[in-house]
């Protein structure tokens, strides 16, 4: 089985090794991987590997780390009683073919992982819903679901964040990476709020593939940035990229209520905030941060029923125009990684793989 792993200090250094088989200890289970999504969502773990301390998830040989991925997986061996073999999960994933896990809070809904080494890491990202209990899951969209679901729960908690501290109100919503999954996600949830106006910003590619999508009050390419309207804005940056930033704050400036960092699709051109940037300092997005907000005052149940009832719609939009390419073993997976890397990923496709 494979193992795909990413040199922690240059992300277009990677490799795909023979995953090493251990032997579980009392407690542990052995998830065999199923098949996963592969986005620019991931593309964000990677970048920010070692600043969010997604590396810490699934630890490699020292200088390389596993990318997180989401996707479906089944219990082939168990050594606690109360995970039975046969379990199907879905969840937080290398990209290989297993995951050695340390089985706690087991449950009809799932369990999570207790390992020691990620004890300390945001609690969402540790837990697996069983199948047969997850109320978003649908064993006709598997594929929309490893592909979309993080990606939309993301855009569903921003919606709700900006809505739960009075931000939409009077404000045009300013996305950038206007063509990427996350930014889409919003944007249709945006869309379905009254009286809410979506500007997009993305590429020249990107812009018309975004305008097609109907999701947009009005879509600009990046060139066109200096034509942005006169008026009091929310900036929510999906690209991570310093110009379009500066572009932003640059022409909001005071007017600009909000400046939300949430991923990093020009991970290339991303830079040190200026002392100097007009408008409020740019604040990364944390979703880890509203799941707990939201947990407490609704409790995880209410969360996943308004959670689902938000997806539905929109996993049936976006099976109208979304093209899903499978894909099997360690060479395809590497190929597409390093295309959606340098962005040469056409915006209406995206990737499954199955790491057998």
């Amino acid at each position: 089985m494979i193992d795909f792993q990413i040199a922690l200090e240059d992300l277009h250094r990677c490799r795909v090794v023979e995953l090493q088989h251990s032997e579980l200890a009392d407690g542990q289970a052995r998830l065999s991987v199923e098949h996963f999504g592969l986005t620019a969502n991931n593309i964000t773990y990677a970048k920010f590997g070692e600043a969010m301390s997604y590396w810490r998830f699934f630890p490699a040989q020292d200088g390389w780390g596993h990318m997180p991925v989401w996707g479906f997986a089944r219990v082939s061996e168990s050594r606690d009683d109360a995970l039975a073999e046969g379990t199907r999960v879905y969840g937080y994933l290398p990209p290989a073919g297993e995951l050695v896990v340390a089985a706690q809070a087991v449950s009809e809904r799932g369990f999570r992982d207790g390992a020691a080494h990620r004890a300390q890491l945001p609690a969402v990202y540790n837990a697996y819903a069983r199948t047969d209990a997850d109320p978003i899951y649908d064993a006709d969209s598997e594929d929309l679901q490893m592909l979309l679901r993080p990606l939309f729960f993301t855009s569903w908690l921003i919606d709700d964040f900006l809505a739960d501290r009075g931000l939409l109100e009077g404000n045009v919503i300013v996305l950038s990476s206007a063509s990427s999954k996350t930014a889409i996600g919003l944007a249709f949830l945006l869309s379905r709020r009254e009286g809410v106006e979506v500007l997009g910003l993305s590429s020249a590619r990107g812009s018309e593939f975004a305008r097609s999508l109907g999701c947009y009050t009005e879509v600009r390419s990046y060139e066109d940035g200096d034509r942005l309207p006169e008026r009091d804005a929310i900036y929510v940056d999906m690209a991570g990229d310093a110009r379009v930033r500066d572009l932003v704050h640059r022409h909001f400036g005071a007017r600009l209520a909000h400046s939300a960092v949430v991923g990093a699709t020009h991970h290339e051109h991303m830079g040190a905030v200026p002392d100097d940037l007009p408008g409020p300092r740019p604040a990364f997005f944390f979703a880890p941060d509203q799941i707990s907000k939201r947990t407490g005052e609704w409790g995880a149940q209410e969360l996943e029923r308004r959670l689902a009832q938000a997806w539905r719609p929109f996993m049936d939009w976006t099976g109208g125009w979304l093209e899903v390419i499978h894909g099997h073993g360690g060479d395809e997976l590497q190929e597409a990684y390093l295309q959606l890397l340098d962005g040469h990923v056409d915006p209406a496709k995206a990737h499954v793989f199955s790491p057998t």
